[in-house]
């Protein structure tokens, strides 16, 4: 084995351009797929964990058959109702309430649109900041008695975040024609959208935006002791009567926790396994290349092939030793591919975290993913070399030793 293996060495290190060249495919290929699975890997990983931080004793209620904002159903809506059914629902411990409506919000001569939540300032609040995780990183929250107060996301308050001159404490606000005044500075959050958002009281959002009998999202706190799954169920059956709905054609949803993570876990592993296919496509390139110099090293190599088997090599060593040439390029290329990937997702994750400011891409490189390119890498390169191998195999001693 090891002979094998310094014969392939050695022959591949003769001809140092063209397995260079020969390697382009895979290691392309092969950097491509490994940053895209270890970026994959850890945007899975920092959603799981900040659902586990939401709670497993959450449930969001929506109109529609969506989730989140601006996926709803337009004509449907939640109603203060539903949110009293909900409350005497049975497994309910805590019910809050939620609205929200894009809006431009002008800072001295600046006007931009954002997202404007509407949020309750009593303790039922509490639900709210536990499920987003995040506090005031200046200033305070909104609290009881608030009318015309708002607490700003991070790029508002950020000079060139969002306004060219920022927003501080006890500055002012416009939105929808009534003015505000900054009580609190959210921390950042990464996600650019959310450290966009206002916040103002609950009472003063259904009030500008005239939505007195309706609510966006309804978030929910499960007793101590019940099934999340069984509450979500026990909400939809109190909700269906409420509405005088049939199953199957609600127009609303209950979500837990778990059942958000499934979905976003299965839309992103369809992403990535696209994504993962295109590159692939290199790998397959990277293939068809490694054969082709294997025909040509066949072509080349004629006579030196007749002599081994003039001098008792038998097909199974030219066989094995072509083979370790196909698999070692794979095997170098497959190598160096793992170096340029995570390379690629260790630096777009240092300008997610630095430039954005967001903890979304993250770098994970679990053990398999690293032994699974390199087998993978090794794979693609032998099964290559087959064909060209089977072909130097069966070459005659005398006819390859007179060919010129």
């Amino acid at each position: 084995m090891k002979d094998y293996f310094s014969l392939a060495f050695n022959n591949l290190k003769r001809r140092k351009l063209r397995s260079w060249l020969t390697m382009i495919g895979i290691f392309i290929g092969i950097a491509a797929v490994v940053a895209l699975i270890s970026l994959g890997q850890g945007l899975q990983g920092y959603l799981t964990e900040t659902f586990e931080m939401m709670g497993a004793n959450k449930l969001i209620v929506t109109p529609g058959r969506g989730m989140g904002m601006g996926m709803m159903g337009g004509a449907d809506k939640l109603t203060p109702k539903d949110l009293d059914a909900i409350k005497k629902t049975k497994g309910v411990d805590i019910v809050t309430e939620m609205i929200y409506g894009s809006s431009l919000i002008k800072s001295k001569d600046e006007s931009k649109p954002t997202f404007v939540i509407g949020l309750p300032t009593d303790e039922t609040a509490n639900i709210f900041k536990e499920m987003q995780g995040f506090e005031p990183e200046q200033g305070r929250d909104l609290k009881e008695g608030d009318k015309d107060k708002v607490v700003i996301g991070f790029l508002i308050a950020k000079d060139k975040g969002f306004f060219d001159d920022g927003v501080n404490l006890r500055d002012k606000l416009i939105i929808q024609g009534k003015e505000f005044r900054v009580v609190g500075v959210m921390e950042q959050i990464g996600n650019p959208a959310d450290d966009s958002q206002v916040y103002i009281p609950l009472e003063t959002a259904k009030e500008i935006f005239d939505k007195e009998d309706e609510i966006d999202m309804i978030y929910v706190q499960i007793k101590t002791g019940f099934d999340s799954n069984e509450v979500a169920e026990n909400i939809e059956k109190k909700l269906r009567r409420t509405r005088d709905e049939k199953k199957g054609e609600e127009t609303f949803s209950v979500q837990t926790f778990e059942q958000l993570l499934e979905t976003f876990s299965n839309i992103f592993a369809v992403v990535q396994g696209v994504l993962v296919g295109i590159a692939a496509i290199s790998l397959l390139v990277g293939g068809i290349g490694i054969m082709n110099t294997m025909y040509t090293s066949v072509l080349e190599r004629t006579k030196e092939i007749g002599t081994m088997k003039a001098i008792g090599a038998k097909n199974s060593d030219i066989l094995k030793i072509f083979l370790f040439e196909s698999g070692l390029l794979g095997l170098v290329g497959g190598a160096i591919g793992i170096l340029i990937g995570i390379g690629l997702a260790k630096g777009t994750e240092y300008i997610a975290t630095t430039a954005l400011g967001t903890p979304f891409l993250q770098a994970a490189l679990p053990l398999y993913l690293i032994v699974g390119a390199l087998a993978f890498s090794f794979l693609i390169g032998t099964a290559s070399g087959i064909l060209p191998a089977m072909q130097a195999a069966k070459l005659k001693p005398a006819d390859a030793l007179r060919y010129e």
